[in-house]
């Protein structure tokens, strides 16, 4: 489990191809003493295992099923992604419950100024478009956000300016692909009206 607040941004050093599913060398200030080989780590919004670590770097196996799911198939060597380690019990919960299970892709849609901060347009999926809702929580990208506006399958959501400055949100373009993951909480209330 993880909480959607990012620790840092990390770089795709190198991309092993030469076996079944692709290997990703990922570099990044996450201290690696405290990181066990088997650990979770969530990779914008993906929740992947740790499988080798050396110095500042770190490894992980995707799947083509990931790979089919999710954004992680764009990722090339220098791509920057967000990085947040598993949540350990005693943690301050900052955002909301965030699995690393990702539901689904979503696309900026526009991305306009307001103040000092920035507010997103985003098109979710039409099939997760009814678990989003007016002050709930979304993870995009495996970053915890609060939806402003929802309209049919299109949602705004606004971001501060610490947030655009330590997130990969800041390097992004209207029409760009995210990793969405809608809230726990929404998914089972959903489950349990199929069976009022």
């Amino acid at each position: 489990m993880f909480t959607g607040i990012i620790q840092t941004m990390g770089e795709i050093v190198r991309i092993d191809n030469d076996r079944g599913d692709p290997r990703f060398y990922i570099q990044s200030s996450i201290d690696l003493s405290k990181i066990d080989i088997g650990a979770s780590v969530c990779h914008a919004g993906c929740c992947l295992t740790v499988i080798e670590k050396e110095d500042y770097v770190f490894a992980v196996d995707v799947s083509a099923e990931t790979l089919s799911k999710t954004t992680l198939g764009q990722w090339k060597q220098g791509s920057k992604i967000n990085l947040e380690t598993s949540l350990k019990v005693g943690d301050e919960l900052g955002g909301h419950i965030v699995s690393g299970h990702v539901d689904g892709i979503a696309k900026i849609i526009s991305i306009a100024r307001e103040g000092d901060s920035h507010r997103l347009t985003i098109e979710a999926p039409k099939d997760l478009a009814k678990f989003i809702a007016q002050k709930g929580s979304v993870a995009l990208d495996g970053i915890s956000l609060t939806v402003n506006a929802v309209n049919d399958n299109q949602f705004g959501i606004n971001i501060i300016p610490h947030t655009w400055n330590i997130t990969t949100l800041g390097k992004k373009n209207e029409g760009d692909m995210l990793n969405i993951e809608i809230d726990l909480m929404a998914r089972y209330a959903a489950r349990l009206m199929d069976y009022k």
